[in-house]
Formats: structure tokens, sequence, C-alpha cells
């Protein structure tokens, strides 16, 4: 494991860093350097195929190489933002600790807790006391009751 391991080390620190460096000031400013360059060799290379291929090219692997880096990094950045919210809301007492992992949850499921989500938003909506809380558990059994009522 150690070999593979170092080897992993060294990529991470290496896209690390190159994501560091790619959103920076100075990336930006090489960026437009070198389209400055290429337009002004325009007229030195006639405007050529080549000339057009050179830019092409490029910007080509520059764009695929940094799709796989603004993923790795918003995969990292999502990952960090779900660890902080699932530590707030097993934190929380009354947080519903359904909502812990709810990213692995299916699009049905989420649909469900959303649904549940605009019930309280509702609930909230009829308190005269703004700082009043409420929770899924609690909507659910003002639903339940509801139900029961209009059923009699």
């Amino acid at each position: 494991m150690g070999k593979r391991s170092d080897e992993q080390g060294l990529i991470e620190r290496v896209s690390s860093a190159v994501t560091q460096w790619t959103g920076s000031t100075t990336a930006f400013a090489s960026a437009v350097g070198v389209i400055i360059v290429w337009a002004i060799l325009g007229p030195v290379f006639g405007y050529s195929d080549t000339w057009q291929l050179v830019i092409n090219t490029g910007t080509t692997i520059v764009t695929f190489l940094m799709v796989f880096l603004i993923q790795r990094s918003q995969n990292k950045d999502a990952l960090a933002i779900h660890l902080k919210l699932n530590e707030l809301v097993a934190a929380l007492e009354g947080a519903s600790n359904r909502l812990i992992d709810v990213e692995e949850l299916s699009e049905q499921e989420l649909s469900t807790l959303q649904k549940h989500f605009a019930t309280l938003a509702n609930l909230a909506g009829e308190e005269s006391d703004i700082a009043q809380s409420h929770s899924v558990e609690e909507a659910d059994r003002r639903h339940s009751v509801k139900s029961k009522r209009r059923y009699q």
C-alpha cells in the first residue's frame, strides 16, 4: 500500500496546487498573454492553418484537463459541505437525523423530503411567532390528524 499511497498523495498534491494556481489572477493573465502573443504572431505566419491549429490544439488540451480539475474541486467541496451539514444536523436537538447523508437518497426520496419541507414552510408561514420551529415529524403528525378528521 505504500507506493500506491505515495503516488496518490503526489497526484493529489499536484492537482491541488494546479487547481489553486488555475484559479489565480496570474493564471488568467498568463492565458490572456498567450492569446495576445498568438494573435500578434498571426501576420508573421500568414494566418496559416498551422497557426490556427496551434491555438485550437492548445486550448482543447487545456480545456480537457481543466474539466477533470474542476470536477475534482467540486467533488471535494461538495463532500466537505455535506460533512459540515451532517455535523450540524447531528448536533442540533430536534433536527431530523434522516437528513444525515441525504445526498445518498434517491430522487424520489428527495422529492418526498422536499414536500415535507414545503409543508414546514407553510406551517412556519401560519405562525404568528416567527421564532417558532417545526420538524418534519410534527408536519407528519399534523397531516395525519387532519387526514383522520376529514375521513370521519
